[in-house]
């Protein structure tokens, strides 16, 4: 017997535009042509993150760069755009909650909300728009073999998408069950007729107009061609709370941006890897990545990977790394956005601080 669950299905959402938002877009957004916040001890680091990063595109080698949602709320969009505009930067990766705020911001403007008040009062994350529209993006963009990222990028870039008749969604279901024969959309096709007729969806065209998709950095990288993947927790995100939300639909959406980042790693021989602000999910994803990476690698007689990794977070950091791993009861230990990294990195540095001196720092040193 299952176990009981609530109907989540039953959960009230209100529009975004009701939500009290903490901050407007154009209070945070960095200009990446004027002067850099002081980068201060981190200098050094940068002019070594800089040359590695430089020295990596002359190999033609991966620079991949792993970011939290602090990066997309500190306004560092239109920073990192210049970094793959230029082609420095040549993948990036983030979570749940950085391509929430950035799509947020890109369709109203504001984002963040007050988590204290908003979970007493049962709303936190019970917002309409958020949840609906990642639904609706995902599930269009799984048709075409789309992940996460790239689902949402062109979303927000052509303002929607555009659905198939139910009736066309059931015949190619129909054939399929018919005669199986390993269509892997058979299952978003599955999952988008139920939420059409769930939610009353029609074919044709969903236009969702994005007033500031220039300012996405979720919808640059695919302006750009740059590979941008998701790596989501079930109920990590506020894109959970939401009736239409589905694990398939998500896990789904994930698993093709694991295969995605898995081949981004995969060309991480001289390469770079970046996490900034990122102290759970980059090492975490990134460490299984190598691992099938090199597997795939080996079967074809080439040698592990074996990239610089820079970190850039703001604790700050009293162990040494180039002297190895911190025993175990060392606290230093137990921060998984160092020890996995060392574990599989050839060089290893640790810059302590701001996100917005570092990225610009770097894009100073870079663009000079």
């Amino acid at each position: 017997m299952a176990y009981r669950r609530l109907d989540t299905d039953s959960v009230r959402v209100q529009p975004l535009a009701e939500r009290r938002s903490k901050h407007a877009l154009a209070d945070i957004l960095v200009d990446p042509d004027g002067p850099a916040t002081e980068s201060g001890a981190m200098a050094p680091i940068i002019d070594r993150v800089a040359s590695a990063v430089r020295a990596a595109r002359e190999a033609d080698a991966s620079v991949i760069l792993c970011y939290g949602a602090h990066l997309v709320k500190n306004g560092l969009g239109p920073v990192v755009e210049r970094l793959l505009e230029y082609g420095w930067v040549t993948h990036l990766a983030t979570n749940g909650a950085g391509v929430i705020h950035d799509w947020e911001y890109a369709f109203g403007g504001r984002s963040e909300e007050d988590v204290r008040r908003n979970v007493a009062a049962g709303t936190f994350g019970a917002w309409d728009e958020t949840g609906r529209y990642t639904q609706l993006a995902l599930l269009a963009g799984a048709l075409e073999g789309m992940g996460y990222g790239e689902s949402l990028g062109r979303f927000i870039n052509e303002e929607g998408c555009t659905l198939p008749e139910p009736s066309r969604l059931q015949q190619d279901l129909v054939d399929w069950a018919t005669q199986p024969d390993g269509d892997e959309a058979a299952p978003a096709r599955a999952e988008l007729l139920r939420a059409m007729s769930a939610f009353g969806w029609s074919g044709g065209r969903q236009h969702v107009p994005h007033p500031h998709r220039d300012h996405s950095l979720t919808a640059a990288a695919w302006r750009h061609g740059v590979p941008l993947t998701v790596h989501p927790g079930i109920g990590y995100d506020i894109v959970f709370v939401h009736p239409m939300a589905r694990g398939a639909v998500l896990g789904r959406a994930a698993g093709i941006d694991f295969g995605v980042f898995a081949q981004s790693v995969s060309g991480l021989q001289s390469g770079v890897l970046l996490s900034v602000g990122s102290a759970i999910m980059a090492p975490q994803v990134f460490e299984k990545a190598a691992s099938v990476a090199n597997n795939l690698r080996l079967q074809r007689t080439l040698e592990p990977i074996s990239p610089f990794i820079a970190v850039n977070d703001l604790a700050p950091m009293d162990w040494d790394w180039s002297a190895g791993e911190p025993p175990m009861d060392n606290p230093a230990y137990y921060l998984r956005f160092c020890k996995s990294f060392h574990r599989l990195a050839t060089d290893l540095a640790y810059a302590a601080g701001d996100n917005r001196a570092f990225l610009g720092g770097l894009w100073n040193q870079l663009r000079s």
